[in-house]
């Protein structure tokens, strides 16, 4: 018998979604390994500068932490680095579908025991790093592949991805998806975050993709595109291209917008204006609410 492959991921947790169309709803969390973007211009003063760049996780000596949990949030950069960023490699974790689907519901069972283990009232969601990777996807594929076969299934999965990554069709990920919606009764909810070199430092080439979101879009109607936004000139004319070009190739999924910031006082410096300038474009408005409810911890 083939020995159950072992997936790598940095986090498991129970908490709420904190952004976007599903904010507040319970949730299971995997968090993934790797990441093919670094993001290192979030929450710098110019983001296209990288000669000005400020990266405190840099600094950081690993060896002085047990757990993942511990490190603190990095103000500027990108707030998942230690999702991706090799130094942080070993406090990674690993576990097969089995291993990872027990922790997940002992987490939630830890939080919430009256449900008895059901996660008939929480959702999932698969982030990272970023989730879309082939190697990830293997491991969407076998985590969702064990609540089937525990016939314990969420009613719907969230895959949070910058959406750089095209289905791996050959690894059966849309087969899978198939059979948690026709068969489970499940729903698919894409929430794409495009990157912009505005806000990011990526440069478009490599952070927009639209002809792979086209392939997701086909797959599930159901999802967002979430911008994380600074109040700039600048930015909300990138906003504003990069959307159309996800509309050109028939991406219709709704605008969210959030402000910059991994921290709670980073966000309501300019959460406020960024709403103001969000809805007078006419799109929706979103916050990171784990940061005003829990603070500025790793976890939520």
């Amino acid at each position: 018998m083939q020995k159950p492959v072992e997936h790598l991921y940095s986090e498991i947790f129970h908490s709420i979604q904190g952004e976007g169309y599903y904010t507040g709803f319970p949730t299971l969390w995997l968090r993934l390994w790797a990441c093919n973007l670094q993001c290192h211009g979030f929450g710098q003063k110019d983001p296209t500068d990288e000669s000005s760049y400020k990266l405190p996780f840099k600094d950081i000596d690993p060896s002085k932490f047990n757990r993942l949990e511990d490190l603190p949030v990095f103000e500027f950069g990108c707030d998942s680095s230690y999702s991706w960023s090799r130094k942080f490699k070993g406090l990674q974790h690993k576990g097969t579908a089995k291993v990872i689907y027990n922790r997940l519901i002992e987490c939630m069972m830890k939080d919430s025991p009256n449900h008895h283990g059901l996660v008939k009232d929480n959702h999932m969601c698969f982030t990272g790093g970023e989730p879309m990777l082939k190697h990830n996807q293997e491991a969407i594929i076998d985590v969702m592949r064990q609540f089937m076969e525990e016939r314990n299934v969420p009613p719907s999965i969230t895959i949070e991805t910058n959406g750089t990554q095209d289905l791996a069709f050959e690894e059966g990920f849309v087969t899978m998806i198939d059979d948690y919606v026709d068969n489970c009764g499940g729903e698919l909810f894409w929430s794409v975050s495009p990157k912009l070199r505005t806000v990011s430092g990526e440069k478009a080439d490599k952070a927009i993709k639209p002809e792979f979101v086209e392939n997701y879009y086909d797959l599930s109607k159901n999802g967002q595109l979430k911008f994380v936004a600074t109040n700039t000139k600048e930015c909300w004319e990138e906003i504003e291209h990069v959307i159309g070009s996800f509309r050109r190739h028939g991406i219709n999924f709704p605008v969210w917008i959030m402000p910059v910031s991994a921290t709670k006082e980073g966000q309501e410096a300019v959460a406020g204006e960024i709403a103001t300038q969000a809805l007078k474009r006419g799109y929706k408005v979103s916050a990171r609410v784990h940061c005003y409810l829990w603070g500025n911890v790793v976890g939520v």
